[in-house]
């Protein structure tokens, strides 16, 4: 008996009989929350100076206050809906791997 079988077999059939609804649920999120990354990304300024370590360039007040601006919360943005894209694929896949549509 493998992991998948041992897990499906564990688990209660009200469970494993959601899973294509929580399947379609997790590509609906998905699709929303990738066209809101695609947004923020188009809409997020370029940085043209790029590298401000290795230029030397010192510190001034709007380098150390960039997270309150709408650039840093912006990329904030990105991150964040990137780590949350990155979890709802891979809970996509394990629902697929727990349950694949009632083949036995």
């Amino acid at each position: 008996m493998n992991a998948v079988q041992l897990l499906n077999a564990t688990l209660p059939a009200w469970v494993t009989d959601s899973f294509p609804i929580i399947r379609t649920v997790i590509i609906v999120v998905m699709v929303v929350l990738s066209l809101a990354l695609t947004l923020i990304v188009l809409v997020q300024p370029s940085n043209p100076q790029g590298m401000n370590a290795i230029s030397g360039q010192s510190d001034t007040y709007y380098s150390k206050n960039k997270s309150r601006t709408m650039e840093g919360v912006m990329r904030r943005l990105t991150v964040i809906i990137s780590i949350v894209l990155g979890v709802l694929a891979l809970a996509f896949f394990i629902t697929l791997a727990i349950y694949s549509g009632g083949a036995a």
